[in-house]
């Protein structure tokens, strides 16, 4: 065998190791963040819950995503720069963990106890979350009809995982097993 043959393998395959090593890093942050992430709630707005296309999908929209929209609006008229890049939220969070606006993070230092800073994106115009669907399995279209917030999971960077959704009592709509 040639030696540039044989060089071309090795390169192979420790590409191929490396690529295995960077997938699993990502595989072991998410599953670290999911528990241990701090539980928090978002309140679901209204949205369309089907697509032919994709299949079976819940489209999601906050009730946070509106206020931040609304915050942010106020603050371009008041002659601001308009912000198009990620930044964060201040949410204060009652005992059942659910979170509400209180106002866009703005390099403050410490935050209350019962206060938490959410990372949120802003794209097109619009303010987005972790994530703006929510599949589940064909037919189970009804079991979601009722979903009223979204249980997310926190890391210290404020970024957030959706776990499951939840109705009005804040209990799970589908089979849950919560980390």
């Amino acid at each position: 065998m040639r030696p540039v043959a044989r060089w071309g393998k090795f390169v192979v395959v420790v590409t191929a190791l490396l690529i295995l090593v960077v997938v699993n890093l990502a595989i072991w942050d998410r599953e670290r963040h999911l528990h241990e992430g701090s539980v928090v709630y978002l309140a679901l707005a209204p949205v369309d819950p089907r697509s032919l296309m994709q299949g079976d999908y819940m489209a999601l929209n906050f009730e946070m995503s509106n206020r931040i929209q609304q915050a942010l609006s106020e603050q371009r008229s008041g002659g601001k720069a308009e912000r198009n890049a990620d930044d964060h939220v201040i949410v204060r969070l009652d005992e059942q963990r659910i979170a509400h606006f209180q106002r866009l993070a703005s390099g403050e230092g410490p935050l209350a106890d019962d206060e938490m800073r959410l990372r949120y994106r802003l794209r097109g115009g619009r303010v987005k979350f972790a994530t703006d669907a929510f599949f589940f399995q064909e037919g189970n279209a009804e079991r979601y009809a009722s979903a009223r917030f979204g249980r997310f999971h926190a890391d210290e960077r404020g970024e957030l995982l959706l776990v499951s959704l939840h109705d009005l009592d804040l209990d799970c709509l589908a089979p849950c097993r919560l980390p």
